[in-house]
């Protein structure tokens, strides 16, 4: 049952590695401390993020100059079992503006 008590949780629908595809995908040349700016996470928080996507297919790296670009691979399906008979596309295509 829950307290009678106001409690503030701080817990969201979406992982921050989802947060960082949906950013990516609006905007791909996004600096690395305004990607983690916007989720509120750290910035070495956010390279682990970058090496995961990276690493299993989900972003492609691309160098311009001294920054990097990264590019979302839409076609890839969701991890999770339960999600993988749906793509990242889908997911993108929520939070579209």
């Amino acid at each position: 049952m829950a307290s009678s008590t106001t409690e503030t949780r701080s817990w969201t629908f979406l992982t921050h590695h989802a947060r960082v595809m949906i950013l990516l995908a609006r905007d791909p040349g996004q600096r690395v401390q305004d990607l983690a700016d916007a989720i509120g996470i750290s910035i070495r928080a956010l390279h682990l993020i970058l090496d995961d996507l990276e690493g299993d297919g989900y972003l492609t790296r691309h160098k311009v100059g001294r920054r990097n670009t990264y590019t979302v691979v839409a076609d890839r399906p969701l991890r999770h079992p339960i999600d993988a008979d749906h793509d990242v596309a889908d997911l993108l295509a929520l939070f579209s503006n």
